[in-house]
């Protein structure tokens, strides 16, 4: 009898301690504010890509989809906000000469500006951005202008 009494005793208090514990938990106070901005998702612009896939500060970008003769690369964000992002990285450009299969990649520095961010058409709960601008900042392709404007597609 003695042993029924003491294996009884262990599993009320096993179970007395499980019941705190689960209390405990449920009535943890709620996650400090900093918390909680942690784990909500990211509302800041995306830049969308050639795949449609939304990114945000991508080190490669792809400004001819149709043929890739004209990229970035190497690109190190300073900011990346809700009106605006700025990078500095190289354009790779494929002179087409004599023709553009034949033709060689060349580089030049740029300064990349993104503005104009906008509900994407794809997924209105994602705002993008629509305006590439580059700022060649050392030689630049022929034909060319010092600064280059982009409409990105929706």
């Amino acid at each position: 009898m003695r042993r029924h009494t003491v294996r009884t005793a262990v599993t009320l208090c096993a179970a007395t301690l499980l019941a705190a514990m689960a209390g405990t938990a449920s009535a943890a106070p709620a996650a400090p504010q900093a918390d909680r901005a942690a784990r909500q998702p990211d509302r800041r612009p995306v830049l969308v890509t050639c795949q449609w896939k939304p990114q945000q500060r991508p080190d490669a970008f792809i400004l001819a989809c149709g043929d890739g003769n004209s990229r970035l690369a190497a690109l190190h964000w300073n900011r990346w906000g809700s009106q605006s992002a700025t990078a500095r990285g190289l354009n790779y450009v494929n002179d087409c000469k004599p023709y553009c299969a034949a033709g060689t990649f060349r580089s030049y520095p740029v300064i990349v500006r993104l503005d104009r961010a906008r509900p994407w058409a794809k997924d209105p709960a994602l705002r993008h951005y629509t305006r590439l601008s580059l700022v060649f900042t050392d030689g630049r392709p022929e034909g060319y202008q010092h600064v280059v404007n982009y409409q990105l597609w929706n």
